[in-house]
């Protein structure tokens, strides 16, 4: 009883470390992706300095962030988005089924955070 009782806990357990690890990359790489699609390349071509669009910014995050996941419930919140120079961050909390293990019902909520700045590596 106490090897099922085991392996149940370790099934759980890499599910949900598995999750988090595929949720972490998916949030770091549409935010930098969102970031580029976001750039004011008129602003670039006349100042010489990197500004992004935050309204762009946000619907281009949306956009592919709902392109790449599964049915589930998610909640995003951006804070801290400035225009120039370029910085994002981002949270996605994803709320998970609820696991019963033994009579007892527990979920867990993953919570990932990406902070981004872009930043334009230029040859003088």
């Amino acid at each position: 009883m106490l090897g099922v009782f085991v392996v149940v806990i370790m099934m759980l357990i890499s599910n949900v470390t598995t999750q988090n690890t595929e949720e972490y990359y998916l949030v770091k790489e549409v935010t930098e992706a969102a970031m580029v699609d976001a750039v004011n390349y008129g602003y670039y071509r006349e100042y010489g300095e990197l500004k992004i669009d935050r309204e762009k910014f946000i619907e281009s995050f949306l956009r592919r962030f709902a392109e790449n996941v599964s049915l589930n419930t998610y909640e995003i919140s951006f804070y801290g988005i400035y225009e120039a120079p370029p910085k994002a961050s981002v949270k996605v909390t994803s709320k998970t089924r609820s696991f019963i293990v033994n009579g007892d019902s527990t979920s867990f909520d993953i919570v990932n955070r990406v902070d981004a700045v872009l930043e334009l590596m230029s040859q003088e």
